[in-house]
């Protein structure tokens, strides 16, 4: 797949490609194909794979072939069109994605639905929570409106609508939301398989609700550059 390098830190060895698919992939050294620098814009072939980007190299115009003469030169050349980088597979400059709270938590649900890899901001973190909480909210009132409407409280039966409904959300958000605790581990520089310990009783808990609320690791770690929005 062509690609173009969005970002690349030669000291620690990592950077971020946006692929012709429109999705964004992470690189390090030991993915590029020849150790060469990799400024931003240059376009890159590589191969994707699990949201990381493997045998990258630069791609370079082609040389003629042997023994070709040279085509001559025009007297007036036409003037060179000026080409973005954003347009090099044939598309317009995508407008910046947005960072309020609504937005954090449908791409949860969506894009990031099984997205264990990047870097979640604490923004980010808790506008996903919030919506959550509403959403759960709004899913139990419905199971409890139904199960009165029916008569299971009146028969002392089990609200099925009410821990059906209730079940059926957990179960549905259960990977978008430990997605979004392991990015967040990832924002502090942290391994993503320290959600385990939400495991623990009690404190495991606390101790994933005292990670949410550090704040944004300032400078590009290893799972991708600081999130857009941080200010440093």
């Amino acid at each position: 797949m062509r690609g173009e390098v969005l970002h690349y830190d030669a000291d620690q060895g990592f950077g971020f490609i946006t692929g012709a698919d429109g999705n964004r992939y992470t690189f390090t050294r030991e993915n590029l194909r020849r150790q060469t620098a990799m400024p931003k814009g240059v376009a890159v072939e590589f191969q994707p794979g699990g949201g990381q980007a493997r045998d990258v190299f630069s791609i370079e115009a082609a040389s003629p072939a042997a023994g070709a003469s040279p085509a001559p030169a025009q007297a007036n050349p036409a003037p060179t069109a000026v080409v973005s980088p954003a347009q090099h597979f044939g598309r317009t400059a995508e407008p910046a994605e947005p960072t309020d709270l609504w937005s954090y938590f449908w791409r949860g649900l969506t894009r990031n639905y099984f997205n264990f890899a990047g870097r979640a901001r604490r923004k980010e973190y808790w506008g996903y929570c919030l919506f959550w909480t509403i959403a759960l909210l709004v899913i139990v009132g419905i199971g409890v409106f139904t199960d009165a409407e029916i008569g299971n409280f009146d028969n002392a039966e089990v609200p099925a609508m009410t821990v059906g409904l209730f079940g059926l959300f957990l179960l549905a958000t259960f990977l978008p939301s430990l997605g979004m605790i392991v990015r967040r581990l990832h924002d502090l520089g942290l391994t993503g398989w320290l959600c385990l310990l939400i495991l623990v009783p009690t404190f495991g808990g606390l101790i994933i609700l005292v990670f949410a609320l550090i704040p944004t690791q300032g400078r590009a770690n290893q799972w991708g550059p600081v999130p857009a929005g941080v200010r440093l």
